[in-house]
């Protein structure tokens, strides 16, 4: 075992906490889709838990 001081952790970019509301603007989410993940999570999550269970219709050219 070893101990980890906090100052010396890197920051992933995955675990910046995003408002759910901002990151469906961002990424062009629907209202549907945007009301199920606040449902699922609340009003804040992670990066890493928005990006992997947000569903988005693929737009084609």
């Amino acid at each position: 075992m070893e101990r980890v001081e906090p100052a010396d952790v890197e920051h992933d970019a995955l675990t910046k906490v995003w408002s759910v509301t901002e990151f469906c603007a961002r990424h062009r989410i629907d209202g549907k889709e945007e009301k199920r993940l606040l449902q699922l999570f609340g009003t804040f999550a992670t990066a890493s838990e928005l990006l992997h269970n947000a569903r988005r219709e693929p737009r084609f050219r």
